[in-house]
């Protein structure tokens, strides 16, 4: 005859075992917070850099984005010119975080390549003319937010940065495999 277990027959349910994993989990969460903790400040305090091309404009920005603590504004200005809507030649300001995003995947995968950004922001107009062309577009894309850009890396397989970013589950990753780009952006952590 087959034994039924109750919760208190399991001694992985026991409550006192149960607690005693809580806090050997506690603890060792504190302990590896104390050892990320000087790598996490030196990162916070570093210079963050970006290297971009535009692909339909020939349009480039290599330099410091954000030094000591926040973030330049004369580089956000020229960012935000470079990933403008060429087609309706309208800029709209990006969103610092999908540069932090970038900077972030770049040093990941060790690359000091320019990204190469086939789409940044998109007007209203251009983001409901493409969906009304291909299904793969949303109609709610945060690329009309600027918080989003469709991008390569010289050298990189899509896939390679799709795994990348999804790893570091630091925004939305979206892999075009076939079109050979991938979809960034800086909204929750998601993929696709």
């Amino acid at each position: 005859m087959a034994r039924i277990f109750h919760r208190l027959d399991c001694p992985c349910c026991d409550p006192a075992t149960a607690r005693r994993r809580e806090v050997i989990r506690a603890g060792l969460g504190g302990l590896a917070a104390l050892a990320l903790a000087p790598a996490t400040a030196a990162a916070q305090g570093a210079a963050r850099t970006l290297r971009i091309r535009r692909v339909q404009t020939g349009e480039s920005f290599e330099g410091v984005y954000w030094r000591d603590g926040r973030y330049e504004r004369d580089a956000l200005r020229r960012l935000d010119i470079i990933l403008r809507d060429p087609s309706m030649d309208e800029t709209t300001p990006m969103d610092p975080r999908l540069f932090d995003v970038l900077h972030t995947i770049a040093r990941h995968l060790d690359s000091d390549e320019h990204y190469e950004v086939i789409s940044g922001y998109r007007a209203p107009e251009t983001n409901a003319a493409r969906a009304r062309q291909s299904r793969r577009v949303s109609r709610v894309s945060l690329h009309m937010s600027g918080m989003a850009a469709d991008v390569r890396l010289p050298g990189r397989q899509a896939i390679g940065i799709a795994r990348a970013a999804a790893d570091l589950q630091i925004g939305g990753v979206g892999l075009y495999r076939r079109d050979g780009f991938v979809h960034l952006d800086c909204g929750p952590a998601r993929r696709w």
